[in-house]
């Protein structure tokens, strides 16, 4: 398989008062197309820092992460832009989606500076809410609402899909409908996804996990045999 991402010994400081925090303290990794990665820490181990700085949002202290060879940690403002916009979905624990827009316009508004997109009735075939399309988030469950603000990250079609607990807010069996979606369109689409959480459970559907803790890659764990979701209980 070919690499989507090279992390090179990735640093984050945070300078709070007289009080240095370090985020980051080295972190080198490979990511691979197609791959179903989980990022497993407990919190402030770094591991929603790093998928932000992966994602465009924040910028190292020091080393560099390179998307299909390009170094974006040393990229402009502008182009940072583009990618967040072209090559990258975002799927947070807080869904974010526009109160006064349809489940099927908030899909579809995502889309439109893609290249590609995916077409927003196709996806609200594929996360199970196509008689939903014109309900507005107020008349939607919480999983709905996650289902379509996953709709609305993968409507670009990106070639990195990046989730922040996406299951943080929500019960044990519609968490799990949200983790076969992500695990579908991580096969489907064949697109790389990359979860963080804290939950342990999780591990067991990805590629590959990586344990986080104090700013570190502690262990990776391979999966020869990944669970579906719906084999997962945490």
């Amino acid at each position: 398989m070919d690499k989507i991402l090279e992390i090179n010994n990735l640093t984050k400081e945070y300078i709070m008062g007289e009080v240095t925090v370090h985020a980051l303290r080295g972190v080198s990794i490979a990511i691979y197309e197609g791959e179903f990665v989980v990022i497993l820490g407990p919190s402030g181990s770094g591991k929603s820092t790093l998928l932000n700085i992966i994602g465009g949002i924040d910028a190292p202290t020091s080393g560099d992460v390179l998307f299909h060879g390009k170094n974006i940690s040393r990229a402009s403002e502008k182009e940072l832009t583009l990618f967040r916009r072209g090559a990258v979905g975002f799927v947070f624990q807080f869904y974010n989606l526009i109160p006064n827009l349809t489940a099927r316009e908030n899909i579809a508004l995502a889309s439109e500076l893609a290249d590609d997109p995916i077409p927003a009735d196709r996806l609200l075939e594929d996360i199970g809410l196509s008689d939903r399309g014109d309900h507005f988030p107020s008349q939607l469950s919480g999983g709905q609402q996650q289902r379509v603000a996953i709709a609305r990250a993968v409507g670009k079609n990106p070639s990195l899909l990046l989730c922040d607990e996406p299951t943080g807010a929500l019960d044990l069996q519609t968490g799990i409908q949200v983790l076969r979606i992500l695990k579908d369109f991580n096969q489907n689409y064949k697109k790389t996804v990359m979860i963080i959480t804290h939950n342990a459970g999780f591990g067991k559907i990805g590629d590959r996990v990586f344990h986080v803790r104090d700013g570190l890659i502690d262990s990776i764990q391979v999966n020869e045999n990944p669970l579906a979701p719906e084999e997962v209980s945490w």
